[in-house]
């Protein structure tokens, strides 16, 4: 049997951290409602996840510089990561895409696309990994 894949999302929103506790339950998921706190446990020892979920707007440290930090540093630049929004705008999404994001998805987001998306970043992720 496959390894599950391993989604680490981040949302300051906790009913968005609920709907993916729910809604993916096939997935191996740690979820985050702090940017810092994700951030740590990605450059910590810890298992890298295959993807990420990132929401773009979040108190004190934003998505896009999150992911632009997550890219920079050599342990985690491989792992794709999805951009979540509740913006729909051409800027944002032009934003999250020139700083790393493979995808994005607009809030409210179908699970049926979003498993799509997951199981899409996943096959780049493991052909990636160090």
């Amino acid at each position: 049997m496959e390894n599950r894949i391993f989604v680490l999302a981040v949302d300051d929103d906790d009913t968005i951290l609920d709907i993916y506790e729910s809604g993916l339950p096939a997935y191996e998921l740690k979820t985050f409602d702090n940017p810092q706190k994700a951030k740590d446990f990605l450059f910590s020892n810890e298992k890298k996840p295959d993807v990420i979920l990132m929401d773009i707007m979040m108190p004190h440290i934003d998505g896009i510089a999150l992911m632009n930090e997550i890219h920079s540093n050599e342990s985690t630049k491989h792992i794709p990561i999805i951009a979540v929004s509740g913006l729909n705008d051409a800027a944002t999404l032009n934003d999250a895409l020139l700083f790393g994001a493979l995808d994005y998805l607009v809030k409210p987001f179908d699970m049926a696309e979003l498993e799509i998306k997951i199981k899409k970043a996943a096959e780049i992720s493991r052909r990636k990994s160090p």
